[in-house]
């Protein structure tokens, strides 16, 4: 059992940043990969960033340069900084934690508005 738990959503400002924060919990042996994941009202769910176990990573094109995605491997604690964000960042961010299996957390919304 995998447990995923986003924290750090919120409202920002154009240009403003947001740190996302997930923490996974459980049987965590054969981690493959970590990443964030947004929705889009009425869209399905896009990869924003992705971390592998051996510590790869890669971006959307839209989160490159503005996104950066990072992982304390220690506490099994996975970070989104989100930087000049736009209006069309807004969505609800999901954490994913791949075991082979994809486990999700429950999402944490961002709104970006002036």
């Amino acid at each position: 059992q995998v447990h995923v738990v986003e924290t750090g959503g919120g409202l920002a400002q154009p240009g403003g940043s947001l740190r996302l924060s997930c923490t996974a919990s459980g049987n965590l042996a054969n981690l493959v990969a970590m990443g964030w994941y947004r929705q889009f009202p009425g869209k399905t769910r896009e990869l924003v960033a992705l971390v592998t176990a051996e510590g790869g990573t890669n971006y959307a094109d839209s989160a490159k340069g503005r996104f950066s995605i990072s992982r304390d491997s220690a506490k099994n604690i996975l970070y989104l900084q989100m930087n000049s964000l736009k209006a069309e960042d807004t969505a609800v961010y999901f954490c994913m934690v791949s075991t082979g299996y994809l486990h999700w957390g429950q999402g944490t919304q961002v709104t970006v508005s002036s």
